[in-house]
């Protein structure tokens, strides 16, 4: 069992109050094979969205871009919601001020500095080039 087929797990279990709070599933069909694909995604709420950050290395969230309809497993209940990609960089920064204000603990493993309370924007920038976000319209 690797970390992400524990992490399903958990999130489909009655443990899931441990991680629901910023851990959920995403289930996203392939555009070209028609195969779902379900991976667990850390995430915050803002603005009437669920935002997810991801690197760019990854493949799951291409299904998405153009905007594609998305499941989720959110809390432990079944939600369909709609998903679309942010890939500009000055925008995907911003969001990450965002989500490290939500998600503060995050600074430390993406090598972001904080100081005065404040991430540091040269750190933030450096990171922005290796992530996107996924935002979902539940």
């Amino acid at each position: 069992m690797n970390g992400n087929d524990f992490m399903s797990w958990v999130l489909r279990s009655p443990l899931h109050g441990m991680l629901s709070n910023g851990m959920m599933l995403i289930t996203i069909t392939g555009r070209k094979t028609g195969k779902k694909y379900t991976t667990p995604v850390g995430y915050y709420e803002e603005g009437g969205y669920l935002w997810v950050i991801t690197s760019r290395e990854r493949n799951w969230w291409r299904n998405l871009q153009g905007g594609a309809t998305v499941e989720l497993l959110l809390k432990r209940k079944p939600v369909q919601g709609f998903a679309d990609v942010d890939l500009d960089e000055k925008s995907v920064e911003a969001r990450m001020v965002e989500y490290l204000r939500h998600v503060p603990q995050a600074a430390k493993p993406m090598k972001v500095r904080v100081e005065d309370g404040k991430p540091n924007l040269q750190d933030i920038a450096a990171t922005a080039r290796g992530r996107l976000f996924v935002r979902i319209k539940i």
